[in-house]
């Protein structure tokens, strides 16, 4: 039997097996005299919802939402019928999906534990956006910033609610490209929500969403033909299916979810001359998103290790490819990028379809990162010049450095190997002047030191994976 009918027919003999036996734990007040049902408005009046309530019954409360717009990044233009999810710190599912107005415009209700006055106990979510022709937000290496669910103010209708420069997002458009089509489904399992789902082409990503805690998915952007759908977060197995993708819509396609059949992904890493990095992360990237000249890709909930200062082991990991990334999130660390010495080179894993542990065959060195000082310090910033000056913190034993700047599309657009070290400075100032840059693009620089010998260069340390990011507005 279908789970996503099973729930639904659980939660319809909730409400009346609440509503018969009468009892009073909703509304502030005279808001209603029956029970409620959290997480819905079964029980309350017309206007309100029911939620949690710490150290008592469930009642009901005027609702939480997220208010902002979808808006295309170079004209500024609302964008209609994008996503919306969001997103809990562990990138599980923490609401259903949002439709934008033609104008860019949504309203996200999200359900949230009250305290005894009602109002929201502190929580943070992340907000993750598609639409047709432009690329998800966020794609590393932007990153999405956690709005705080307790910050929700009332308003004159009643909700309360988020609504500032952190609940508008703007998305990049896709280089034009051939026919392209959508592809609708939903994830059945008895926790449907948070699942990365993947379409892929020939072994490679075309199109991801996010299952929202209904199970539904949408995959935007999918070039027409055949396409394997495939469904990864921690602690469900998911049934691969085969669509024909055309340039409208394809519809019905259902995921599978089981809950055996799982693995895990054992390692270590090495963290040798830290600076102020002490520990770390470890994610798993499904190998079809990986980008390698980026060295980014898409990580499913719940696929991580942290704090890692040694051994660290990953459970619950459905089968499939991964690419292993240590060191990835900005923690002061990268990953070693001397590929002279064993541990430093990129690993991928395979879990196999049976499960069980899967061990790797070396451990990773960590070592200090070169410190970003602008622009991208701590996140993305605007620049309005044609002809930025990037500045990182100078290397104390290097004889140069090599420069390589990304668009927000993983295509290398700048690359300077021959960047003179510093001497009697503590930073390094490159003023690019290379290829021009495009309005609305955002943008990533990435630098490594490096010692000659000789015989070959031995790379010392490298800029942090998510940091040095801009967006040229002129």
């Amino acid at each position: 039997m279908n789970t996503r009918y099973v729930r639904s027919w659980m939660a319809a003999l909730g409400a009346v097996m609440a509503l018969a036996g009468g009892s009073a734990g909703c509304g502030d007040d005279d808001d209603t005299t029956m029970a409620c049902i959290a997480g819905t408005a079964t029980g309350c009046m017309d206007g309100l919802v029911c939620e949690p309530v710490v150290g008592a019954e469930p009642a009901c409360f005027p609702p939480v939402q997220l208010r902002g717009r979808v808006l295309d990044l170079e004209t500024e233009a609302g964008i209609g019928a994008a996503t919306v999810v969001a997103l809990d710190v562990n990138g599980g599912a923490r609401s259903t999906v949002a439709i934008t107005a033609a104008d860019g415009a949504y309203t996200l209700p999200i359900s949230i534990t009250r305290d005894a006055s009602g109002n929201p106990v502190s929580e943070s979510v992340t907000l993750r956006v598609a639409a047709s022709g432009y690329q998800v937000f966020p794609t590393a290496p932007r990153t999405a910033l956690p709005i705080d669910l307790a910050s929700a103010a009332p308003l004159a209708g009643g909700a309360r609610v988020v609504m500032d420069a952190s609940t508008d997002v703007g998305l990049l458009a896709l280089p034009s490209g051939g026919p392209r089509g959508i592809v609708r489904g939903e994830v059945d399992f008895a926790e449907p929500g948070g699942v990365l789902v993947i379409a892929t082409q020939a072994g490679t990503a075309v199109s991801s969403a996010v299952s929202d805690t209904g199970g539904d998915f949408a995959l935007f952007n999918v070039p027409a033909g055949e396409t394997l759908v495939s469904g990864y977060r921690v602690g469900v197995r998911v049934d691969p299916a085969t669509v024909i993708a055309t340039a409208g819509e394809v519809g019905g396609v259902v995921l599978v979810g089981h809950g055996d059949g799982l693995g895990s992904v054992s390692g270590s890493v090495n963290v040798v001359n830290g600076g102020m990095g002490t520990t770390t992360s470890v994610i798993l990237v499904v190998e079809s998103t990986f980008v390698p000249t980026a060295a980014r890709g898409e990580a499913p909930a719940g696929l991580r290790a942290a704090p890692v200062s040694g051994a660290f082991s990953i459970a619950d990991v459905p089968p499939g490819r991964y690419v292993v990334l240590a060191a990835f999130e900005n923690d002061f660390l990268v990953r070693d990028p001397d590929t002279s010495i064993g541990g430093t080179a990129i690993q991928t894993v395979e879990v196999p379809a049976s499960g069980g542990p899967v061990t790797l065959a070396d451990s990773f060195k960590i070592t200090g990162a070169l410190t970003v000082v602008s622009p991208g310090a701590d996140g993305l910033e605007v620049i309005s010049g044609a002809t930025p000056e990037l500045v990182w913190a100078d290397d104390s034993s290097e004889d140069g450095y090599e420069l390589r700047v990304f668009d927000a599309f993983g295509t290398m657009v700048h690359e300077n190997i021959a960047v003179p070290r510093v001497t009697g400075g503590d930073d390094v100032v490159y003023t690019w002047t290379g290829a021009t840059l495009e309005a609305g693009m955002i943008y990533q620089f990435r630098a490594l030191s490096y010692r000659d010998s000789g015989g070959g260069r031995t790379y010392i340390s490298a800029t942090e994976d998510l940091l040095g990011v801009f967006q040229y507005v002129p």
